[in-house]
């Protein structure tokens, strides 16, 4: 059974990063609006300060579909 106290210490935690990042959270709620689709292109970014930036990419395949799935449902999901 989850603890109701991690479930509300979760929620503040979700509340003040969509507080501190609003755009990368309405970002994040566009590209999980719809599924993604094996085929799909995932690029990310990270730039340090005073560093140069690294990039990488990833193109989904099924396989990653039928872990997130698997995840997903040993969360508890659907």
């Amino acid at each position: 059974m989850i603890n109701p106290g991690s479930i509300m210490k979760f929620m503040n935690a979700k509340n003040k990063f969509e507080e501190n990042h609003p755009k990368f959270a309405a970002f994040l709620q566009a590209v999980f609006s719809t599924p993604v689709t094996e085929g799909t292109i995932i690029e990310i970014t990270v730039t340090r300060p005073g560093e140069d930036a690294l990039t990488t990419n990833m193109m989904v395949k099924q396989s990653d579909l039928d872990l997130l799935q698997e995840l997903k449902e040993l969360a508890g999901g659907s």
